[in-house]
């Protein structure tokens, strides 16, 4: 009996300590990363201050990677809109320019080596893509 609660417990505090190592926002949600602020979701605060219970560096470091990464924060409330298009594969790259300068609102050049264009399997992926890319950041950050 005694050997079965040891067993218990020590599986018990390894998993505290794996989840509060790695942060609980970055392994429950991780489509939030990337965002830069906002409300701070109070289930991962919890879970977070979890391992400060068992140990205070864990749960420090369950915070600091929830933080960096973006993910302690609760999504957006506020909507956007997207434009979804279909494009052929007759599109050549003057005429994606051409149609993406026309929704920015902006000049688009498709010419610069830091320009990545991939194909997304779904519109979540394609959002978390554009979270992580950092766009708009000085925008984000200049109204902090």
């Amino acid at each position: 009996m005694h050997q079965a609660v040891r067993r218990w417990l020590t599986g018990a505090v390894v998993g505290v300590s794996i989840v509060s190592l790695s942060g609980c926002g970055t392994l429950f949600h991780p489509e939030r990363k990337g965002q830069m602020s906002g409300d701070i979701d109070p289930v991962i605060a919890v879970a977070n201050g979890v391992g400060l219970l068992f140990f205070i560096v864990p749960g420090v470091i369950a915070y600091a990677v929830d933080f960096s990464n973006g993910t302690i924060y609760l999504p957006g409330r506020s909507s956007t809109s997207i434009d979804v298009h279909h494009l052929d594969d007759a599109m050549d790259v003057a005429s994606l320019e051409k149609l993406l300068s026309e929704k920015a609102g902006q000049p688009v050049s498709l010419e610069s080596e830091l320009v990545m264009i991939e194909e997304m399997s779904s519109l979540d992926e394609a959002l978390a893509m554009v979270r992580m890319s950092g766009v708009l950041d000085q925008e984000k950050l200049s109204a902090m």
